[in-house]
């Protein structure tokens, strides 16, 4: 005789595929970075590019399966500071139920991606080594020490974060994921300085153009597609609330899109594609934290603001002789403090699909909820940032940081890898 299928065996199963097709659709994200970054870049970096992207997701998941798991998802010490469940979490990676393997590997999918951001920012004039170095080290100890403070307790109430015991939201990561990874960006594009020929001697910007428009609009999509695992998965349940978490998401990104098209046409003159495949990003991280909280029209202003803010922000950097080849602190550190205040902004009790409890500013909900979202936001960015200038620096104290300039000029494919991205299609070209 069959064993009875219960109603609530019914809805667990149906949690946990969807849950892995969630973790799938962010693992995508991975294809998108990739594109995005090599298209944005030169032909010649375009496969140490590529490398960088492929092992920041390999070494950076083993790093955070050994290590970083247990930091962010242990029982909580310290007074919700630090996590510790042990080498290996072995509480997730060898608990009885499916729903520990799923959670693990979901978790997996948002530390890598906080890695990748990384790799924008100090494309072209990186040494692998310290690549590789820095991204386990972003995997295993700086993401998971500060999501521990804001995501813990998805593990249980006793991995509870102290950021989050005083009521900080943040739903899929603008803060935990993408403010970590901004921050560490900018640090990163600091200590390495401008690529050779960026700035000019009067202090002006020379435009270093990306040798593929093509690849980059693809990986947008990639990256549009994928975040719909992003925000939606993170309710890791198959319920109802996801078709609307991904309706303001959409309407985020369009708005992001089109404000920031109108921004740059306005000061440049011209419709740029670039900015406004940044706008769509930025309009992505935006809504990543207050995607379960606000309503439509809500998330249109918060993506109308995103795609602005990301080309104010771009000129800005420029200005300050910060070299940022894909825009990534724009998008990923400006964009994702945006959409953590965002929250305490929009926060709506009838767009709440569990409680009312949260509501923002706008609704009549005061500034306490605001000021605990702007603290969230602040201590991450002064860890995420240290962290991040700590690492970075040690790393060019060690003679290891930048390549030589005889190296970035002739690129790093051939130099660092002994490989050329398009060595194929020259020799088919010269037939």
């Amino acid at each position: 005789m069959e064993p009875e299928i219960t109603s609530t065996a019914v809805q667990a199963n149906l949690n946990v595929v969807w849950t892995l097709i969630a973790g799938i659709l962010v693992f995508t994200m991975q294809a998108g970075f990739a594109l995005v970054e090599t298209g944005f870049t030169r032909a010649k970096n375009a496969a140490n590019i590529m490398m960088k992207n492929l092992m920041d997701f390999a070494a950076g998941s083993l790093g955070f399966y050994i290590l970083g798991a247990a930091l962010m998802f242990g029982a909580t010490k310290a007074a919700g500071w630090l996590g510790w469940g042990g080498l290996g979490m072995p509480s997730l990676a060898t608990g009885e139920g499916v729903w520990d393997w799923t959670f693990l590997f979901f978790q997996t999918m948002f530390a890598a991606t906080a890695a990748t951001i990384v790799s924008g920012a100090v494309a072209e004039r990186i040494e692998f080594k310290s690549y590789l170095i820095y991204s386990v080290l972003i995997s295993a100890l700086v993401y998971p020490v500060s999501g521990h403070w804001m995501w813990g307790s998805l593990a249980g109430e006793a991995s509870q974060g102290w950021i989050e015991a005083l009521g900080f939201h943040d739903f899929a990561g603008s803060t935990v994921v993408h403010s970590v990874g901004g921050w560490i960006a900018l640090a990163g594009a600091i200590a390495l300085g401008p690529r050779i020929g960026k700035y000019r001697p009067d202090g002006r910007a020379n435009p270093i153009p990306g040798h593929s428009l093509v690849l980059g609009t693809l990986g947008v999509f990639l990256l549009w597609i994928g975040w719909f695992g992003f925000n939606p998965g993170s309710y890791t349940a198959g319920i109802g609330s996801v078709g609307r978490v991904a309706m303001t998401t959409n309407l985020a990104a369009c708005a992001g899109t089109v404000a920031a098209l109108v921004t740059a046409w306005i000061i440049m003159g011209k419709p740029d594609l670039t900015m406004a495949l940044n706008g769509s990003l930025a309009g992505l991280v935006a809504i990543t934290a207050p995607c379960d909280l606000v309503t439509a029209n809500a998330a249109i202003v918060i993506g109308l603001v995103a795609g602005v803010l990301v080309v104010l922000s771009v000129f800005a950097l420029d200005r300050l002789h910060i070299d940022d080849p894909v825009g990534a602190v724009s998008v990923h550190c400006v964009n994702g403090v945006w959409g953590t205040l965002a929250v305490g902004l929009f926060a709506a009790p009838t767009a709440c699909g569990y409680g009312n409890e949260l509501v923002g500013l706008f609704y009549g909900g005061g500034v306490k909820f605001l000021g605990i979202q702007l603290c969230g936001a602040g201590v991450t960015a002064v860890w995420a940032f240290g962290t991040g200038l700590a690492i970075f620096f040690t790393l060019k104290k060690l003679g290891i940081l930048r390549v030589s300039a005889t190296t970035e000029l002739k690129g790093l494919d051939i130099t660092e890898h002994g490989q050329d991205a398009y060595a194929s299609f020259q020799f088919f070209s010269n037939i």
